[in-house]
């Protein structure tokens, strides 16, 4: 009977592959052959240390051991600390990965205090930098910052972020490789400020404006105003109504489009409605609707059938987690 020490190298990395970072580092001590995969560069493209609480020292050496010019993405969850006094996260660590790293080219940061880091810390390789729960300083994001700060991001997420402001979004533009952006919770933009910021980001491809306190109709009209090549949308309905649905009608690049509840107003667009404009976008493909309470129902009927050329999805807003750091 064949056992898994009779299984090729190739399914036994992809086995390990799901295996937490901590569990992977154990298999290394059943024999040399193990050791020898778990050593194996493919094996440490993507890590993810959002589930541990880690030490900075346990981190340098995973970072001097194992990741290196390995690594392409990496998920930390902040808690990088020696006492319940120390920081979470240094600007030496943050430097060193961008140092010992060359190929990292995605990092997501979960609640973790950067308000003492500077962005000219973090990795100049990164193509995505994803912030959720974080805390920063009035100085990231601004204009005035060095050019030279992270000059291949193309996509930004900005998760409750509370200190994010109208000032850090006018100081994005500054990215000139940015095609994605996206705003979650992000409560201090004003609908002044996102109408002045998409003037000047007119080549994004991808905005997501969810849980914000700006109304629909105010975000669509900024994006009917500047962001007529964006191809994907998405954005909470709240305070949306028929004439701002309409405000994107005819946007030539459109391909798919998000509206995501529960905030529904006695305003919303009926089915109808949304049909009429969507049949306006020519390369529009696709078109979801979450947590509108649509699903099952003859809405949801009316809108296959309205929109025959696009993939519609209709479903109830994902849960979210219990745990507010995720």
């Amino acid at each position: 009977m064949a056992t898994v020490t009779d299984l090729p190298d190739s399914v036994l990395l992809e086995i390990f592959a799901y295996l937490p970072v901590r569990d992977r580092i154990r298999i290394s001590r059943v024999c040399h052959h193990w050791k020898r995969l778990v050593d194996d560069r493919w094996l440490w493209r993507h890590v993810d240390l959002t589930l541990y609480t880690m030490r900075p020292k346990v981190m340098w050496h995973l970072l001097r051991r194992y990741m290196a010019s390995r690594l392409h993405s990496l998920r930390m969850g902040g808690y990088l600390f020696s006492g319940s006094q120390a920081p979470q996260l240094s600007p030496a660590l943050l430097r060193a990965l961008g140092d010992k790293c060359p190929n990292l080219k995605r990092l997501c940061l979960h609640v973790a205090d950067l308000s003492a880091v500077p962005i000219t810390s973090l990795p100049r390789t990164l193509q995505t930098l994803e912030l959720h729960s974080c805390e920063i300083s009035m100085a990231w994001l601004l204009r005035e910052q060095d050019p030279r700060v992270l000059p291949q991001l193309e996509c930004l997420v900005l998760d409750r972020v509370p200190a994010f402001r109208d000032e850090h979004l006018q100081g994005l533009p500054r990215f000139r490789a940015l095609r994605s952006l996206v705003l979650g919770g992000t409560y201090r933009v004003t609908e002044t400020g996102l109408d002045a910021s998409l003037q000047e980001l007119s080549y994004l491809q991808r905005l997501e404006v969810l849980g914000c306190t700006l109304p629909a109709d105010g975000t669509l009209r900024a994006i009917s105003r500047h962001l007529r090549g964006v191809r994907k949308l998405r954005l909470t309905v709240g305070g949306l109504s028929p004439a701002g649905l309409a405000l994107l009608e005819g946007m030539p690049a459109l391909e798919s489009l998000c509206l995501q509840g529960p905030l529904i107003t006695p305003d919303m667009p009926t089915p109808t409605q949304i049909i009429s404009s969507c049949l306006t976008m020519p390369k529009l493909r696709a078109l979801e609707l979450q947590g509108l309470g649509w699903e099952g129902q003859e809405a949801e009927r009316v809108l296959c059938q309205g929109l025959p050329h696009c993939v519609v999805i209709v479903r109830p807003c994902p849960k979210e987690s219990m745990d507010w750091w995720m």
